[in-house]
C-alpha cells in the first residue's frame, strides 16, 4: 500500500521540499510557497519534514544496501555512496548491480537518482544533476565539465559570484587559475573540484552496521487491516536481509511489533525452520502471518527486531552450474506454522521409555543449515523416515503372509531406550509399526484367536513389554504395563501390531 495518498507534498519552512507525481502534474514544484501549492492543488495533503524519520530511512537503506557491498557511506540527508569496485565481478558487472539496486528501491517505493563514477564526489554530483550515467576514469573529466555550477550545492553567495563572472559550467571554472579562485571563492569550492577530479584524496566515513538489528517504521496513516501492513513490513525485512549480508549472519527468530494508538503492542513472532537471510523467504512468511492476523486496534508504527542470530558459515561455489533448488523442507515448515500455528507442526523425538505410547515426544521441528539439530538428529530422522518393515508389502486380499519370521533380537526387544539413535532406528525399522493408534483398540476373540477383519495369524513369537511401575496411579500416566506383543496378519494381507494382557487382545499399531 502507498504510505501517502496522492496528491501529497512534504514542506519545510513554509515551502515545498518534495512533491509526488500527482502534485507535480498539478504544477506543484519544490521551493514553492505552501500557499501557492495549495492554490494549484486545493486537495494537497501536506506533511511537515521530519529529519529524524529521514535519518531512519537512510539508515534502513544503508542496511539494505549491505547485500551489494560492505563499504557504504551515508551523506545526509538523502545520499548513499556504495563502493562497488570490488563487487562487480561477484554480481556480473556494474550494470547488474545498478539494475538490482534500482529494482530493490522501486519495490520499497523509493524514487532515486543514481550515477557511477570512479570518485565519490563525482558520483554524487552526477547523480544530483539527473543521474542515469555510468562513467569510467577516461570519461570522468568530460562528464564533470558539462555540469552546471549549481550542482555542487555551494552557498548561494558563491553561485551568484560565479554567475557574475560569467561562469556557468564546471569546465569553465576549471580553466581558471586555482590561486585566483581561492582568493575570490575560498578554499572549499577549489578543494571540491580537486576531489571530484581525483587530484586530492577523498576518504569517506564508512557506515558501521549496528551490532544488533532493531528498526522502527512510523506509518503516516493508521492501518486497520493486517494485510495492508505487507508493504511497510517489506521495507523492514529488506533492511534486515541487507544487514544480515553485511554482518555475515543468519537469523533464526525475529519479532515484528505492531504499535497501536491505545493499548499494548502486538508482538508477531516469526520463527524460521533453519537460519535464513533470504528476503524473498522473509516476505512469504510475513504474508502468511499477516493473512491470518486479526488486528484489535489500528496500527500506527512497526518495529522489527532480530532476536536470535547465528554466524553464517562459509560456502564454496559450485564448479558447474546446477538447477535452482525448490522451496525445500524448511521453508515449507515455516509456511505450515504460519498457517496452522506454532504448535501444530512438530517432529518426533525419542524418550527413554519401553512403553510404546511413551517412547516418543513431540518436539519443535528445527533445521540447522539443512540438517536437524545435532542433539536429536539421528532420532528425528529415523522416526520420520520409517516406512518399511522386514516383510514384503501386501498387494491385496490374495497377498500371502510369510510363514517364517525371525524372532526379535535382544536389542530389538529392549525397545526405545536412551542408548542411541542407531539402535532405535534398527528396532523401529524392523519390528515396530509406522502408525501407532492413540488408544489400543480391543479385538474380538473367537475360538481363542484374535480377529481383525478376519482371523489374525501370528507371525512372530511374543515380545514381553513390562514397564512403568514408577508412575502407576498418576493422573494421565500410562502406568505399569504387562503386555505380550505379536506381529499378526489378517486374510486381506494387512499386518498389525497386537498385544495380549490380562484384559484380552488389543490392536496397537499398523505396519505400512
Amino acid at each position: 500500500m502507498p504510505l501517502r495518498r496522492p496528491p501529497s507534498a512534504v514542506v519545510a519552512g513554509g515551502r515545498v521540499a518534495v512533491a509526488d507525481a500527482a502534485a507535480l502534474a498539478a504544477g506543484v514544484r519544490a521551493g514553492q510557497k505552501l500557499s501557492t501549492a495549495l492554490g494549484l492543488q486545493p486537495g494537497l495533503a501536506v506533511f511537515e519534514r521530519d529529519a529524524g524519520r529521514e535519518q531512519q530511512a537512510l539508515d534502513s537503506l544503508a542496511c539494505w544496501a549491505g547485500r551489494f557491498t560492505p563499504t557504504i557511506s551515508r551523506q545526509p540527508p538523502a545520499t548513499l555512496l556504495l563502493e562497488i569496485g570490488g563487487c562487480r565481478r561477484l554480481f556480473g558487472g556494474t550494470e547488474a548491480i545498478v539494475a538490482a539496486a534500482l529494482a530493490g528501491c522501486a519495490e520499497q517505493a523509493y524514487a532515486v537518482r543514481w550515477a557511477v563514477a570512479p570518485r565519490p564526489l563525482a558520483a554524487r554530483w552526477l547523480a544530483r544533476a539527473g543521474g542515469g550515467l555510468a562513467v569510467d576514469a577516461a570519461g570522468l573529466a568530460a562528464a564533470l565539465e558539462a555540469l552546471p555550477c549549481t550542482v555542487p550545492g555551494w552557498p548561494a553567495a558563491i553561485v551568484d559570484r560565479l554567475e557574475s563572472f560569467g561562469l556557468r559550467r564546471l569546465g569553465d571554472l576549471r580553466q581558471l587559475p586555482a590561486a585566483g579562485l581561492r582568493r575570490r571563492l575560498g578554499h572549499a569550492p577549489v578543494d571540491d573540484l580537486a576531489r571530484a577530479w581525483g587530484e586530492l584524496p577523498d576518504p569517506q566515513a564508512a557506515f558501521v552496521f549496528p551490532e544488533s538489528f532493531a528498526i522502527d517504521l512510523e506509518l503516516p496513516a493508521r492501518v486497520e487491516q493486517a494485510e495492508a501492513l505487507v508493504f511497510a513490513g517489506q521495507r523492514l525485512f529488506a533492511a534486515l536481509a541487507g544487514w544480515l549480508d553485511g554482518r555475515q549472519l543468519l537469523v533464526r527468530r525475529c519479532t515484528l511489533c505492531l504499535r497501536h494508538d491505545d493499548g499494548p503492542p502486538t508482538a508477531l513472532a516469526l520463527n524460521f525452520a533453519e537460519p535464513a537471510a533470504d528476503e524473498g523467504r522473509f516476505r512469504r512468511l510475513l504474508r502468511e502471518h499477516l493473512g491470518r492476523l486479526q488486528l484489535r486496534d489500528p496500527v500506527e508504527a512497526l518495529r522489527l527486531q532480530a532476536d536470535e542470530l547465528v554466524a553464517r558459515p562459509g560456502e564454496s561455489g559450485r564448479l558447474f552450474a546446477q538447477a535452482a533448488a525448490g522451496e525445500g523442507a524448511p521453508a515449507c515448515l515455516e509456511r505450515l506454522r504460519a498457517r496452522l500455528g506454532e504448535g501444530a507442526v512438530q517432529a518426533l523425538g525419542e524418550a527413554a521409555d519401553h512403553r510404546p505410547e511413551c517412547a516418543t515426544r513431540g518436539r519443535e521441528a528445527v533445521f540447522d543449515l539443512g540438517r536437524f539439530l545435532p542433539s536429536t538428529a539421528g532420532t528425528e530422522l529415523a522416526l520420520m523416515g520409517v516406512g518399511t518393515t522386514a516383510f514384503p508389502a501386501a498387494s491385496g486380499p490374495s497377498a500371502a503372509c510369510p510363514d517364517v519370521v525371525p524372532p526379535p533380537s535382544r536389542e530389538d526387544r529392549a525397545g526405545p531406550v536412551a542408548g542411541g539413535p542407531a539402535s532405535l532406528a534398527g528396532a523401529i525399522g524392523r519390528h515396530r509399526p509406522l502408525w501407532l493408534l492413540p488408544v489400543p483398540q480391543a479385538l474380538a476373540e473367537r475360538g481363542g484367536s484374535p480377529h481383525w477383519h478376519g482371523p489374525l495369524r501370528l507371525l512372530s513369537r511374543g515380545e514381553r513389554l513390562e514397564s512403568g511401575w514408577w508412575d502407576e496411579g498418576e493422573g494421565g500416566a500410562a502406568g505399569d504395563l504387562r503386555r505380550d506383543y505379536f506381529i499378526a496378519c489378517n486374510p486381506q494381507g494387512q499386518r498389525a501390531w497386537i498385544f495380549r494382557d490380562a484384559a484380552g487382545w488389543f490392536l496397537h499399531g499398523l505396519f505400512a
